[in-house]
């Protein structure tokens, strides 16, 4: 499921949180999904002295030529890995912001365009917090979906380790199975994929219902029905249909939500989980038919 809801976010144009312990294959995860694309791919270490530079680029003065030159950083790529996100301060984090929202770097005054295609993972390690930095809410709520990445059951692990151990089936390079070009054409034709009144009327209830139960502290923004929106568009487009039914909504709600919203303290009290309450609050809005 959460293969799949990563390509849901790549369709949609959305960005994706990856929260798991490591040795979970979230780097050979990305890493395949941008041969599949044919796309160019990056991966930063995110470390506690890593500068905004180190991401976006900076100038430099070219002593043969005479003349300042731009030299672009890791961002200008199609997919980038930001591994360990957290493990940097709030400025270097920052410096995804301007990217992910519009799609556009500026260095020393002058905007630079991003490749039309491109899609930020960020891995976050769930169970180490000595010398890292949380994610402030405004970068939290540029991710789309927040996926959790648990251990896999018990004969698909033993097929991984098979296969490494064997070396049985295992490429370090994998084919396209489309050009940029045709993936561009792909989420053209998501634009086309309907989405009825009722429909409308259910994503934005689940949304305001966020904001009036007293379980939830801070309710989901405007940004997360229109992050429902655009998901459950490409979760229907994925499933060959033109359309968007209440079904799809109820999948892509919980990814969206579970970094949006914050429980009320005798709730965290309590031990219930973000996506209890989440999975309890859509279970309890009439769905329409």
């Amino acid at each position: 499921m959460n293969l799949r809801l990563l390509l849901c976010a790549l369709f949609s144009g959305g960005h994706v949180l990856l929260e798991g312990v490591p040795g979970t294959g979230k780097t050979k995860t990305v890493r395949t999904l941008a041969q599949l694309l044919g796309g160019n791919f990056n991966r930063i270490q995110f470390t506690p002295d890593l500068l905004p530079s180190d991401i976006t680029g900076s100038m430099i003065y070219n002593l043969h030529e005479n003349v300042f030159e731009t030299i672009k950083g890791p961002i200008f790529t199609n997919i980038l890995l930001a591994d360990e996100i957290n493990r940097t301060p709030a400025k270097t984090q920052a410096a995804l912001l301007e990217a992910m929202e519009e799609k556009q770097v500026t260095i020393q005054g002058e905007t630079y365009q991003l490749p039309d295609v491109f899609f930020v993972v960020a891995t976050q390690n769930p169970i180490e917090f000595e010398g890292t930095y949380p994610l402030p809410e405004a970068q939290q709520d540029r991710f789309l979906f927040k996926l959790i990445i648990d251990f896999p059951p018990f004969d698909d692990e033993k097929n991984v380790l098979k296969q490494n151990l064997l070396k049985t089936n295992m490429k370090e390079n994998t084919e396209p199975l489309v050009n940029l070009e045709q993936f561009i054409q792909m989420q053209q034709a998501i634009h086309e994929v309907t989405i009825s009144d009722q429909v409308l009327d259910y994503m934005m209830r689940i949304v305001y219902e966020t904001r009036q139960s007293e379980r939830i502290r801070y309710g989901a923004s405007t940004r997360a029905a229109i992050a429902i929106g655009k998901a459950a568009r490409a979760w229907a487009f994925m499933e060959q249909r033109d359309y968007v039914t209440p079904d799809d909504v109820k999948i892509v709600a919980k990814p969206a939500l579970r970094h949006r919203i914050h429980l009320a303290p005798h709730i965290e009290l309590e031990g219930a989980s973000v996506d209890y309450v989440i999975e309890e609050l859509v279970g309890s809005i009439p769905v329409p038919r």
